[in-house]
């Protein structure tokens, strides 16, 4: 059975940091590109970070050199460090193994 478990979400203020981390089981996670992805309300669910099994990242515009996409293949879980939180980070995130599979998501609130 395939699960993805996001943690690391909460509330924190403008300009402010947490990490996320992805747990993942039941899938070949050192073959997997794994990605974040969140989703605003009213809002389609986009892009936020990639990460492919040889470590090659990939970011969205709006959060390039604030966040740090990394994977332990040593523990199948992926992390998302973000940096200079801003009050439009805020959204849940979801992280995806392949496209394929999905967690089902950590809130993250900034304060503005």
């Amino acid at each position: 059975q395939v699960q993805l478990v996001e943690s690391g979400g909460g509330l924190v203020q403008a300009g402010g940091s947490l990490r996320l981390s992805c747990v993942t089981s039941g899938i070949d996670f050192s073959l997997t590109t794994m990605g974040w992805y969140r989703q605003a309300p009213e809002k389609q669910r986009e892009l936020v970070a990639r990460i492919t099994s040889f470590g090659f990242t990939l970011y969205a515009d709006s959060v390039k050199g604030r966040f740090t996409v990394s994977r332990d293949n040593t523990k199948n879980t992926m992390y998302l460090e973000m940096n200079s939180l801003k009050a439009e980070d805020t959204a849940v995130y979801y992280c995806s193994g392949g496209s394929n599979y999905w967690g089902k998501g950590t809130l993250v609130t900034v304060s503005s």
